[in-house]
């Protein structure tokens, strides 16, 4: 039996002037959830560097000031999709740039929320980072 082990993820909440935070819509791999920036650790790569990355790659945006606002597991699916993932969430303390499609063979769109009206649909990370970072708490 081969062994399994979890993945690495990074998510970045950023949030403009006016306090509202920037979520992509997907289209894989779970279409019409909304989720922050952020993708998978590279082997190497430190969880900061992966951040700036994602984004990057992501939004075109250059980010920085990065601060630890959670640290989540993704559990809602793993009996379905049999996948174990830990996510590190950051708030970027600033950002360069207006959000682009830089991979619309990921996403939809780039919109901007505030943090009493968010999509129904959300990726259950970027819930639970939203969750954690409004309750203070990192796990």
């Amino acid at each position: 039996m081969e062994k399994k082990f979890p993945k690495i993820g990074v998510g970045v909440m950023i949030q403009n002037e006016r306090g509202e935070v920037l979520m992509g819509s997907r289209l894989a791999p779970t279409p019409g959830e909304w989720c922050f920036p952020g993708g998978m650790l590279e082997f190497g790569e430190s969880i900061l560097e992966a951040a700036i990355r994602e984004t990057k790659e992501e939004a075109g945006l250059e980010i920085s000031d990065l601060k630890l606002i959670a640290v989540t597991e993704k559990g809602r699916d793993m009996e379905i999709t049999g996948k174990h993932y830990v996510t590190i969430g950051f708030k970027a303390g600033k950002y360069k740039g207006e959000p682009r499609l830089m991979e619309p063979d990921k996403f939809t769109e780039w919109h901007w929320f505030g943090l009493d009206n968010l999509p129904e649909k959300m990726m259950q990370a970027t819930e639970l980072m939203i969750k954690n970072f409004k309750e203070g708490k990192i796990y």
